[in-house]
């Protein structure tokens, strides 16, 4: 029988050594599911409960890959659920491939069933390459590019197939005019920085009397060289989000996470600097950065196109972080009046005794922040953690101290629900020997995490390290927006819009044969993460914590605290707990 297209389309993303195919299946991609079943699903067609989540499991793949991830979906409704995790990609610059089916060419045009337009509908989100496969000769140099470019411009890409295209008999493309044949592979280019660039970067560095450093996922392999420059410069480092990973927490001039879910000491590093360096990071809080006019600043980063743009540069660096860094320390000199440093080193250990502090106050029935402290205190350092947006952001970014080889994400600027227990699939895909943690708000479990257990059971078995934790945040408020609600509307909470329905999700885990813990006092939750990270399933832990422990940022400014008092005034449902929960936190950040 002669190979179809769909024979060589799989055998092609065998030859780019993608191993798993994240998807759902339709009618629209029937003639590639019956070529994976002649392929003995080889790439691993990973099922999802739903095509977003097949999107975000590619997303959170390539993100602790570093591989390309690839995602596939149905014709029309199929090929429209993908849209959210592709943005997802898109915004954080993760190199995703989308492959979607299309209703039969005879049919397009016709306004026929669940035909959509395809190519107008991709065209934002995969603007860097969105392609139809209409002949069979086309299909070499499709996915191959579509493939490069993901992986050169960290971004998503997507191919689109009629659905008869995918049986044609595969033809390649001849040494003819009008015939584009293609060749696998890829050695990427790594920017060099210029000389005369980084002599005045080092410049501006050395005249600072107190320099601050801003790292992001664009850091990520530098360790060695940021301590360097730390070191010489006498500097602090705050983190992005999404370079949370990017250096361990353990070094006492490391800051923290910078912005709304950010620590005292990054705020202060900021606040006080006189010079900042921004390696790798488009953190786009321009508020929580040094006031401007304040610090000679550069940014180093290795795109022109997202270079400059969050603050007054004195000089915008276009390198890789690790060549411009190295080629910067041989010019840097060592600072011999150390006060700055003290200062940052004193702030970051009263920045974590303060956040230690607060994680025990009291709460009804738990506090969230000792979740996370808990946590913290027994995380392998092989670890790969996803945190969900909403509340559960807040207490990933402060409370837990990476350290080892942790690896951390979320959805850091796309900002969605529901990436957390998606992305930890993906990530057990990637290192199967390795733990996986999906920190959860119950708003995103009811928006597609449960559904997404029913995913983790079906493939658990399969990987060498069975454990996959996911711990979810039961409060029944979707918690972050009801917070926003109150210190920026001034609105008390609309519990018809924020007040979840009470579901069990330790008992909808243990009924799907996974491990599941509810805990509803304090002193539960260390023996629940210890259990959970020996147990030989994977693991739900459902713990009861209390609504009214405030997120609040590290600079709280009169007018969220104008708004939050308006909120309690106008008969917020909760005003009594916030009070109460209120005056307790900020005891434990100004009391010794």
């Amino acid at each position: 029988m002669a190979n179809t297209v769909a024979d060589v389309l799989l055998a092609r993303l065998r030859e780019w050594n993608v191993r798993q195919v994240f998807g759902y299946p339709g009618d629209g991609i029937n003639g590639l599911l019956a070529a994976w079943g002649r392929a003995d699903n080889d790439p691993q067609f990973v099922q999802a409960r739903h095509e977003e989540m097949a999107a975000f499991e590619a997303v959170g793949f390539a993100k602790f890959s570093g591989q390309v991830g690839v995602c596939a979906a149905t014709s029309g409704p199929g090929a429209i659920h993908l849209l959210n995790g592709l943005y997802d990609a898109k915004l954080d610059h993760v190199p995703v491939v989308a492959i979607v089916g299309q209703t039969e060419r005879s049919a397009m045009g016709g306004s026929y069933q669940q035909e959509v337009d395809l190519l107008n509908l991709f065209k934002d989100v995969c603007s860097d390459y969105v392609q139809m496969c209409t002949v069979p000769q086309q299909l070499p140099n499709l996915i191959d590019r579509a493939i490069r470019i993901a992986l050169t411009e960290q971004a998503p890409t997507c191919l689109i197939f009629p659905s008869d295209v995918f049986d044609l008999e595969y033809t390649a493309p001849e040494h003819a005019f009008k015939q584009v044949p293609s060749s696998l592979g890829l050695v990427p280019a790594t920017p060099q920085p210029d000389d005369q660039a980084v002599r005045q970067a080092a410049d501006i560095l050395n005249a600072g009397g107190k320099v601050a450093v801003l790292v992001g996922q664009g850091a990520r392999g530098c360790v060695e060289e940021l301590t360097e420059v730390a070191e010489l410069l006498g500097a602090g480092v705050a983190k992005a989000l999404l370079g949370k990973d990017v250096l361990s927490d353990e070094l006492p001039w490391v800051t923290g996470s910078i912005g709304l879910l950010g620590t005292t000491a990054s705020y202060r590093l900021m606040m006080d600097c006189d010079t900042l360096l921004t390696v790798g990071s488009n953190f786009p809080y321009t508020q929580f950065l040094p006031p401007l006019e304040q610090a000679r600043a550069i940014q180093i980063d290795r795109s022109g196109t997202w270079i400059g743009m969050r603050y007054p540069y004195e000089l915008n660096l276009v390198g890789d972080a690790k060549l411009t860094l190295r080629a910067l320390i041989p010019l840097l000199r060592r600072k011999t009046d150390r006060a700055w440093r003290e200062e940052i080193e004193r702030n970051v250990a009263d920045s974590w005794e303060t956040l230690g502090r607060q994680a025990l106050t009291g709460a009804d029935p738990v506090n969230p922040m000792r979740i996370f402290s808990e946590l913290s205190d027994r995380l392998p350092g092989n670890a790969i953690v996803a945190a969900d947006s909403g509340s559960a952001a807040n207490w990933y970014a402060r409370h837990l101290r990476f350290s080892g080889e942790v690896r951390g994400s979320l959805s850091g600027t796309l900002a969605t629900m529901g990436p957390a227990v998606p992305y930890a699939i993906g990530a057990k895909w990637a290192h199967p020997d390795r733990p996986a943690i999906a920190l959860a708000g119950d708003g995103a479990m009811q928006m597609n995490g449960l559904a997404e257990l029913i995913t983790i059971a079906h493939y658990w078995q399969q990987w060498a390290d069975p454990r996959l934790i996911v711990a979810v945040l039961h409060n029944n408020d979707l918690n972050q927006v009801t917070w926003e609600l109150r210190a920026m509307g001034g609105a008390p909470k609309f519990a018809e819009s924020q007040t979840l329905p009470d579901v069990d999700y330790a008992a909808f885990a243990r009924g799907l044969g996974l491990a599941g813990v509810n805990i509803d006092t304090p002193e539960a939750i260390g023996p629940a993460w210890e259990a959970a990270l020996s147990a030989t399933r994977p693991t739900v832990l459902d713990i009861r914590c209390d609504p009214d422990v405030p997120p609040i940022p590290p600079h709280s400014t009169f007018a969220q605290a104008k708004s939050t008092a308006e909120a309690i005034l106008r008969g917020d449902e909760n005003a009594w707990g916030m009070v109460k929960q209120g005056i307790k936190q900020k005891a434990k950040d100004i009391l010794p």
